[in-house]
């Protein structure tokens, strides 16, 4: 019967499982079967989360933008159909900094937006 001659696998697996739980708490920290199911969880939250970041942010500039366009008596909604009337291409990410770093720039903005309104 032949015999399986792996070497040391087993050992850099572990060690693979145990690097990435540096940090955990307790066992989750230091036996290998619990390190093993919270790296697995903590793995599947980071990935869940990297896309969930990019709705997070696109709440965030909707929310500063509105905040902004408001002080100039129009809507959100309203602010983003004249932009798109007045075919200004301008995302949001990039509207939500200038509100909050250039407001002479984004009032330049908004009024051309007004008359398309």
């Amino acid at each position: 019967m032949s015999r399986v001659t792996r070497g040391n696998r087993k050992l850099l697996r572990r060690k693979k499982i145990l690097k990435l739980a540096k940090g955990f708490f307790g066992a989750k920290r230091k036996n290998y079967r619990t390190a093993k199911e919270a790296v697995e969880k903590s793995l599947l939250y980071s990935y869940r989360d990297r896309r969930n970041r990019k709705r997070d942010f696109r709440k965030l500039w909707n929310v500063r933008i509105n905040a902004a366009v408001r002080e100039y008596g129009v809507s959100y909604s309203r602010f983003i159909n004249g932009l798109k009337k007045a075919n200004i291409k301008l995302n949001r990410k990039i509207l939500s900094n200038l509100a909050a770093s250039e407001p002479e720039t984004f009032n330049q903005i908004v009024e051309k937006v007004k008359a398309f309104i």
